[in-house]
């Protein structure tokens, strides 16, 4: 008798990325693009997308009765979170705010956070959120600069800033989530007085939109960077780059079964709601755009965690049965952990998806063989890109694990030498991108303006290859990159090859002086709970993996994972120090 044979495997990718793509964006389609001439600039769009961010907003409230917002015990349907926005919104115009002011938003995730944002956006102002990880002199500098003349904020940003409203003279007016207003306090309220609790919202009055047009690009944010090389910048956002976001990871996915050959399933209104869990700050670009702007949209369920907590996040997980998590990859790592303890039930996953920061190849792998049911997912992004700009997900991951993916389709990315001129495929070069979502410039920084932006393209600061398929591999930033005795040193090179040792969860390359060579890498290290590994150890494997000259003279281990600032980009600075 005859052994059945196995079945065959499928060959993939069953279409090459650019015929995928033209399927995906062909007229008609969901994911149909045209031109718009963005700052005189043609550029490609999403014809199908929401043109601005107060449509999302419209969007969202027809979910109706869906649950929305979850945190700890509370719960705010689409509906009832409608009705909050849209009684602040009312009070913040009837309170004096005018289209083009600026509405501070400096707490942490909160409910209020996705109600202050929207109201702020309705009542034709540009939503100005606040890092809430910044001290007091900080929040100085975020108030001071955009002139803020309102802020929403949570009662420890209160505290932060309740003596130092003198250096805030634009900002007449603050509203205190959570808090009664401090007794003698000018100039605060509490936020609870005009919207209530959150478990009162769904018996607020239906309310209105207020009255007020609103243009794709018009400038709908004032998101500050992230500061790791000076002082935070406001970048200025549209309503259109936003808005883009609600395509991005839906395109992805779609793009996903294109490849291997299979069809795009259609929409199913009665299937279970998806559920995101958003562990990451909403005061970050990703946080906001990439998960509450698209959940929203999509109608997923939105389950905060005021931080991350690995043991909360777990819990979360199993008891509203999410069906993505992630945010940066040392998350990643951590559900990793989590998954091996064994501890909770975390098969409701789909996705875990980062980006952020550097993800180390080995890191898709890993996923794979502890979340098989999961799609690991990543992509690279800026506070000046809106968000996600480059995404891939499944099998295009798995055959690229070194690379953020291509960009999407209504985005370009190019790879350009120290002449301007542009290299080519696989040579790098600083990256250089174009698209809907790259913000409008910075606030009040003409300069800024002018070495960053030109023609339609923006100056990442990124060192990247792009190959001839498009995928864009990030190797530095330009300003951290080594060279030690002329060699060149790609610390995100080292880095992956750290990470690919089973013990180690966190890795940092920075640069040590050194007299005649100029500069040496060292290595700051994090270890997996319960791993263990030397020095020596770790400077023999990578030595096995990269050229001599690659291999950190130095490491320093570390029981804790390295310090990051909210969005989730490691403080190379900082570390610097130990050294």
């Amino acid at each position: 008798m005859t052994e059945p044979s196995a079945p065959a495997t499928k060959p993939w990718p069953a279409l090459s990325l650019a015929e995928a793509t033209a399927r995906l964006t062909a007229p008609g389609s969901p994911f149909a693009m045209g031109e718009a001439v963005i700052r005189g600039v043609p550029t490609r769009i999403w014809t199908a997308a929401p043109p601005t961010l107060r449509d999302v907003f419209l969007a969202g409230r027809a979910h109706g009765p869906k649950t929305f917002l979850v945190y700890e015990d509370d719960r705010a349907s689409f509906e009832a979170f409608s009705r909050a926005t849209l009684a602040l919104a009312d009070d913040l115009v009837r309170g004096g705010v005018r289209p083009g002011d600026r509405v501070a938003i400096a707490m942490r995730n909160l409910p209020e956070w996705p109600v202050a944002f929207f109201a702020a956006l309705l009542a034709g102002a540009i939503a100005t959120p606040l890092n809430a990880w910044w001290t007091g002199p900080e929040l100085d500098h975020g108030f001071a600069d955009s002139g803020a003349v309102a802020a929403i904020v949570d009662e420890e940003r209160l505290a932060r800033i309740a003596e130092r409203r003198g250096a805030y003279p634009a900002l007449g007016r603050v509203l205190v989530a959570r808090a009664p207003a401090p007794a003698g306090a000018r100039g605060v309220e509490s936020l609870t007085d005009v919207i209530g609790p959150v478990a009162a919202w769904a018996g607020l009055p239906e309310g209105r939109l207020p009255d007020i047009g609103t243009e794709p690009e018009d400038p709908a944010t004032l998101f500050y960077t992230s500061g790791t090389t000076g002082r935070s910048k406001g970048a200025v956002g549209t309503h259109r780059g936003g808005a883009c976001a609600v395509l991005a990871h839906p395109f992805s996915a779609a793009r996903s079964f294109v490849r291997r050959g299979e069809p795009v399933p259609a929409p199913d209104p009665a299937a279970p709601q998806k559920v995101a869990l958003l562990s990451i700050p909403l005061f970050h670009v990703t946080g906001c755009f990439a998960t509450l702007v698209t959940s929203l949209h999509r109608g997923s369920r939105l389950v905060m965690m005021r931080r991350w907590d690995l043991a909360g996040a777990l819990a979360l997980i199993e008891r509203e049965r999410c069906t993505s998590a992630g945010g940066v990859p040392t998350i990643a790592f951590q559900l990793l952990d989590g998954r091996d303890a064994g501890t909770h039930d975390l098969s409701s996953l789909e996705t875990i998806s980062y980006g952020g920061a550097p993800a180390p190849a080995e890191l898709v792998r890993r996923l794979r063989a502890a979340f098989p049911h999961a799609q690991p997912a990543t992509g690279w992004g800026m506070t000046e890109t809106s968000g996600t700009f480059t995404h891939h997900q499944a099998e295009d991951y798995v055959h690229h694990p070194e690379s953020c993916g291509p960009p999407l389709p209504i985005c370009e990315a190019k790879s350009v030498g120290p002449d301007e001129r542009d290299l080519p495929p696989g040579e790098v070069g600083e990256l250089w991108v174009k698209g809907p979502n790259v913000v409008a410039g910075y606030w009040n920084r003409p300069e800024a303006d002018a070495q960053v932006f030109r023609d339609g393209w923006m100056r990442t600061g990124d060192l990247a290859r792009v190959d001839p398929e498009g995928f864009v591999t990030i190797v530095d930033r330009a300003k951290d990159m080594l060279i030690r005795g002329g060699e060149n040193i790609y610390c995100g090179e080292v880095e992956n090859a750290l990470h690919e040792h089973p013990a180690v969860v966190d890795a940092a390359v920075v640069a040590i002086p050194h007299p005649t060579l100029g500069e040496e890498p060292g290595a700051v290290v994090a270890l997996a709970r319960g791993r263990e590994a030397t020095e020596e150890e770790l400077r023999a494997f990578v030595a096995g993996r990269l050229a001599a000259f690659k291999v950190p003279v130095r490491i320093l281990l570390r029981d804790e994972t390295l310090p990051r600032n909210p969005n989730g980009k490691i403080l190379k600075s900082e570390l610097r120090k130990l050294f």
